[in-house]
């Protein structure tokens, strides 16, 4: 953020306050309408900021501009095809969620709905953050920027800002969404904290400390509430822990529901030759097409632990017909 800031102000500013961090402060330091501008000595005149930088929260209305980044993006950060994010899936994406509207509570005015972030560098949008504002919490849903920014760590950048949100907005909470140990991309998300992961089975919230991040460095899957209910030591492996729980539990064979051959389910081919790909699926209050989801193309129908997996599997069991009149729904 620090960076960041120096680059926006310039050199004149660049060492003020460096050995203070105040999140608030920093994170508003270098907005334009707040940047302080002291007077040169020479000319008398402020001194104007290298750049100009602007943030400012907006409905999740479609504009040509949002498009633009957004696809640059998708092409160049996530190697998507142009042909799977026409302007269409985008305003299905991230153009189409919570109504808006204000919230007087407890002597707070609160804006709730769905809104985007913009950041913009000298007129230019650079970043858009996708915001869920909700009652209790500010919920990052998307991020995306233009590429040539990369550089500048714009996740870290829009969360701060989005803390700050919540912090001056009088949300009690910052939602960052999904965590996937796994995924290198979201690593950023561990370095803030205090934080909490939601239980997957009990959906209480677990301090993500230390230990936390161990147990999964060591396990693919960690639920912290079955741990304790069954008295799980760390240094126990998944497979030592299902087999202390068998006698409780049925047991759920790994693999794909395609490789048990049960009487009256589909076969992988014939849920292959189904059209999976527009069954839709309800997403914050908006229906969205399953192959506007991205991975989709790259999931496999016998991967159980993929949202394709999971369709296809749930069809295999409940007929062809579920496809016409329905929409799936993930909890």
């Amino acid at each position: 953020m620090n960076r960041w800031n120096d680059f926006v102000i310039g050199t004149e500013e660049k060492r003020r306050n460096r050995d203070k961090f105040d999140l608030l402060t920093t994170v508003h330091k270098a907005e334009y309408g707040r940047i302080q501008r002291p007077l040169n000595k020479k000319t008398g005149q402020p001194i104007e900021p290298a750049h100009k930088f602007e943030v400012n929260l907006e409905g999740d209305s479609f504009t040509k501009e949002k498009y633009d980044v957004f696809l640059k993006y998708q092409l160049q950060i996530h190697k998507d095809p142009a042909s799977r994010w026409k302007e269409s899936a985008f305003k299905r994406f991230l153009c189409a969620g919570l109504d808006r509207k204000i919230l007087k509570m407890n002597g707070k005015t609160l804006k709730l709905g769905s809104y985007h972030q913009c950041y913009r560098l000298d007129g230019r949008l650079v970043a858009v953050g996708v915001l869920d504002l909700l009652p209790h919490a500010v919920s990052s849903v998307y991020l995306f920027y233009d590429p040539e920014f990369a550089h500048w760590d714009f996740g870290k950048i829009s969360a701060l800002r989005e803390i700050a949100l919540a912090l001056e907005g009088h949300y009690e909470y910052y939602y960052m969404g999904y965590y996937i140990h796994s995924c290198i991309k979201m690593r950023y998300k561990a370095r803030f904290g205090p934080s909490y992961l939601l239980d997957p089975e009990s959906f209480e919230w677990n301090l993500f400390d230390d230990k936390y991040r161990s147990e999964l460095d060591k396990r693919k899957y960690v639920c912290p509430s079955h741990d304790r209910k069954y008295g799980i030591a760390s240094n126990e492996t998944h497979d030592s822990a299902t087999s202390n729980t068998a006698s409780s539990d049925a047991e759920i064979p790994e693999g794909s529901l395609f490789d048990f051959q049960i009487p009256g389910v589909l076969s992988k081919d014939e849920v292959k030759r189904l059209d999976l790909d527009h069954w839709r699926l309800l997403v914050r209050n908006a229906l969205i097409e399953l192959e506007d989801l991205r991975g989709w193309e790259d999931w496999k129908i016998d991967d159980p632990g993929s949202i394709k997996g999971i369709a296809a599997e749930l069809i295999a069991a409940t007929g062809p017909k579920l496809l016409q009149n329905s929409a799936l729904a993930l909890f």
